[in-house]
């Protein structure tokens, strides 16, 4: 229903209700049983128990606890304990992580207002918000929030912040006539108030259009509910990867049992060999590694002011190939600001951003100053007399109490040296005609210091401009004439094509309070001049979107403002560019998602959206196969933010709902926080290719000793806990230290990935079965020459092998740093690596030399002269392949 074009008494017949009585107690609860309660439903929520069992479901772990049970039932308790032990711990780890990330519901309630003035049978009384009807008169005054959505039907300079539901930076002025329109956003409806928004000026009385779920913040709360949590690239990859190793490690399985049983051996044996390869295609401890590396980055990202609320979303922005960033308190500084001043032909800068009253002003290239420039001094001057704001220090940051536009007027004269309290002194404030959105003014009538009164009015231009008879132009006051205002209208329409909001100020000598109205005090006017103000950039946040187009990643702004503010800020950021397109929210209203898909990526800034909008917006794009970012910090942002393959909410200005519905906050609202984020997930993913290349190439080499072991006839050269022994605790200290590796030097120049890109793309397949291939024939190798020296002693020779894997594994992790060769970065770069291979060389000492080791993995002490046989064989897969890299390169 469109009560905003409907007239008072057809709403009051269509909603049944009364505006002089309002509703009886008997039709409220009549209303109650048949619509229910004014509140936000919340979607089912999955048990405890169902989702620690979820975590066990990906396919790696289900063919891993098959393992388990194979391994138990053939009497391998060591195997079977130590799998299920990191199976459970990569479940708990998921099941915590998850427990905390679901509460966008609950943040939404609390914007719910928790006590309204309701009129019942014909008296005044506060029910609980939960208690609202439809048809209910309810009245509001400043500071309260809006408990439904209402019809407005009184309205006293009534203004409502609505940022948090339109994207609107300043207080919308309501009024109460009906309004005809198609295709009309949220924030056009002048005429209505919407649930959770915040009264910040005047005072009103409205009527219940629509409660609960039915209301605009209802309907994105249904958004949030229903958004599709997006499956990240990362967890894509190692869900393949997982499959592709089963399959393997299954084909191998059958192959070493069907080779075995038909060389003579006996089923039992080659069963239990078959599982030993099982176990050593697959890289147990890779899930925890993955999992452990990615809370490392979480743990450097807060460092750079950034929170991670869920750890895939740190490899995710590592891939971002679109932001799509919110205006209004991301981009821009959401502090109105005056950076332009007008007065009889002359223009003046300010500088300075934000409430910080100090700054500068200048003609042209020239510093003025305010005290020695009579007009500009006139100008601030008023602009502070016809004002309520006060500027305020909290924690070393300057905040207005009061409306945003006086705010900037009064820091513009605090840049000049001026105080409000001592302008106060010199005049008296004698009569105030607050504003009126039908007016569009306000006026103040002072008294100065030798008893003369005058009227001092501030408003919109047009109207300020319609009321004046004169104009002071160089100093001097002159009357009306076609000329001197054509060129006030001309400075108008410039300052509004540069995005400024112009508020207009002009004064009139009074003679006498006497009888003194709106109208007779708000007509033949002189005109001063304007004040440009606007929602400035933050300083950072231009540098921060060149880096990231360089990086290949486009900014795109969605917001619920204006499009004439939305171009001249995208231009001033380097986010709109010559060839662009722009698009407001009437368009996208026209358009079907595949028609937005044709055109979206040739839109960089999309103005006067509503939230259907930025979801529809951020949809497009990744059905476009694009990686999105999407940033905000508003209620208005909440659904598209958890749509997004990373979305990222403001930690400051951000709404609750906006943070809960997020993967990213960033502790200091700092868009350059996001280019920070983009690096460190970048090397995260480049570190998790570094420790998958390491962990499968040490796999490889597990399975070919083996394999080739069983074609050539030749005993086991590995027993399965000496295989599981190096998967889980020789690899993976190493590869947990490969997780911390520094970035290098051109990671923010590469285009991002493409999202379908393989982990084994550029070249890592190759690596990982070269190096593999090389590392299980060194080992087979070590073990064929001590057997040979050894027949009868077969654990020895296990035990050589098994050492050679080691030490071959541990020299080949320092060639898992590059994608070029070992010697391209320095050894000694990252030391928790060096301290990680000592700590594996460590164990592996134990568990070879430590007599009560012994019996548990069946090693025995190695000679001393094995060892030059073991270190040399172990040198050969990095050293060789990384000569050839060198030679080819010279080449």
């Amino acid at each position: 229903m469109n009560y905003h074009e409907m007239r008072e008494k057809d709403i009051e017949n269509t909603l049944n209700t009364s505006f002089e009585n309002g509703l009886s107690k008997d039709e409220v609860r009549q209303r109650i049983n048949k619509f229910g309660y004014n509140q936000l439903e919340e979607a089912e929520k999955q048990s405890a128990l169902l989702l620690f069992v979820s975590q066990f479901k990906d396919f790696m772990v289900l063919v891993l606890l098959a393992a388990t049970l194979i391994s138990g039932l053939m009497g391998e308790y060591i195997d079977a304990i130590a799998i299920i032990a990191i199976v459970l711990i990569n479940g708990f780890l998921g099941f915590f992580q998850e427990r905390k990330a679901e509460k966008s519901l609950h943040a939404l309630k609390e914007l719910a207002a928790p006590q309204v003035s309701v009129l019942r049978d014909s008296e005044w009384v506060k029910i609980p918000s939960r208690e609202i009807v439809v048809g209910d008169i309810i009245k509001f005054v400043s500071g309260d929030r809006v408990g439904a959505d209402v019809r407005i039907l009184q309205s006293n300079n009534l203004e409502v912040e609505e940022s948090a539901l339109t994207g609107e930076s300043l207080p919308v002025s309501k009024s109460t006539s009906p309004l005809i329109g198609e295709n009309m956003n949220l924030g056009d409806l002048e005429n209505m108030a919407f649930m959770g928004t915040l009264v910040t000026r005047g005072n009103g009385v409205g009527v219940v259009t629509a409660i609960g779920m039915k209301t605009a913040m209802g309907q994105i709360a249904d958004m949030i509910q229903t958004a599709e949590t997006m499956v990240t690239p990362l967890q894509r990859r190692l869900e393949q990867l997982g499959k592709i190793l089963i399959s393997v490690a299954l084909v191998l399985t059958a192959l070493v049992v069907f080779i075995g049983v038909i060389q003579g051996h006996d089923l039992y044996t080659m069963f239990l060999a078959g599982v030993s390869l099982a176990v050593a295609a697959i890289p147990e401890g890779l899930p925890a590694i993955v999992t452990v590396a990615l809370s490392l980055g979480v743990q450097r990202m807060i460092r750079k002011k950034a929170i991670v609320r869920k750890l895939p979303a740190v490899e995710t922005l590592g891939c971002a190939s679109v932001i799509c960033s919110d205006k209004t308190g991301t981009l821009t500084q959401n502090k109105m600001t005056v950076t332009h001043l007008w007065s009889g032909g002359t223009t003046w800068n300010v500088t300075g951003t934000g409430y910080d009253p100090n700054g500068q002003f200048y003609q042209h290239e020239d510093r003025v100053y305010p005290d020695q420039e009579k007009a500009l001094q006139q100008l601030l001057t008023f602009g502070m007399l016809c004002n309520h704001a006060e500027l305020k220090s909290k924690e070393d940051e300057f905040i207005v109490d009061g409306d945003p536009t006086e705010g900037a007027l009064l820091v513009a004269g605090m840049k000049a040296g001026m105080q409000r309290s001592s302008l106060l002194q010199q005049f008296t404030i004698e009569k105030e005609f607050p504003f009126d959105s039908s007016r569009k003014m306000m006026t103040v009538i002072v008294k100065d210091k030798n008893g003369q009164l005058f009227a001092i009015t501030k408003g919109a231009p047009d109207v300020v401009v319609q009321r004046s008879e004169a104009i002071l132009w160089d100093g001097k006051r002159q009357m009306r004439s076609r000329e001197l205002f054509q060129k006030v209208d001309d400075t108008i329409n410039e300052l509004a094509t540069n995005a400024l909001r112009n508020i207009a100020i002009a004064f009139k000598p009074i003679h006498s309070l006497a009888n003194q109205t709106e109208e007779e005090v708000e007509k033949d006017l002189t005109f001063i001049g304007l004040q440009g103000m606007i929602d400035p950039p933050r300083s950072e946040v231009k540098q921060a979107v060149k880096e990231c187009l360089a990086a290949g990643i486009k900014t795109v702004m969605i917001t619920g403002d204006h499009v004439t503010t939305a171009k001249a800020i995208a231009s001033q950021l380097g986010i709109l560019k010559t060839n662009d397109r722009v698009m407001d929210g009437k368009a996208l209203n026209q358009m079907e998602i595949e028609d937005l898909e044709e055109v979206v990526e040739e839109v960089s800034v999309f103005a006067r959206v509503s939230p259907q909008h930025k979801l529809k917006i951020v949809k497009a794009l990744q059905n476009k196969g694009h990686i999105v970012a999407m940033t905000g910090d508003g209620v208005n942002d909440a659904p598209a933010i958890k749509t997004a393959d990373i979305g990222v909410a403001m930690g400051i200005t951000g709404t609750d709902v906006a943070k809960e519905s997020s993967s990213l906050v960033l502790l200091d609202d700092n868009f350059a926080t996001i280019k920070a984020a983009i690096n460190e997930g970048r090397n995260i993913y480049e570190n998790i290719r570094k420790f998958v290349r390491y962990l499968l190439a040490s796999n490889v080499g597990e399975i070919l000793v083996m394999l080739f072991a069983m074609i050539l006839a030749l005993p086991l050269p590995l027993v399965p806990i000496q295989i599981l022994w190096v998967n889980l605790v020789t690899d993976g200290l190493p590869a947990m230290a490969l997780g911390l590796d520094k970035p290098e030097d051109d990671v923010m120049k590469r285009s991002p990935r493409h999202p379908k890109e393989g982990i084994f793309a550029r070249g890592l397949g190759w690596k990982v079965v070269s190096r593999g291939f090389l590392i299980g024939i060194v080992t087979l190798i070590a073990f064929m020459i001590s057997y040979k020296q050894h027949p009868d002693y077969l654990a020895y020779s296990q035990t050589v092998a098994f050492a050679t894997l080691v030490m071959a594994q541990l020299i080949h992790v320092f060639d898992c740093r590059s994608e070029k060769s070992v010697f391209s970065r320095n050894p000694f770069g990252n030391m928790y690596l060096v301290w990680a291979v000592l700590s594996s060389l460590v164990l592996m000492l134990l568990v070879i030399y430590l007599p009560s080791l012994q019996p548990i993995f069946h090693t025995v002490p190695i000679d001393m002269n094995e060892w030059l046989l073991i270190l040399g064989l172990s040198a050969l897969p990095t050293f060789l392949l990384a000569g050839s890299f060198l030679a080819g390169k010279k080449r």
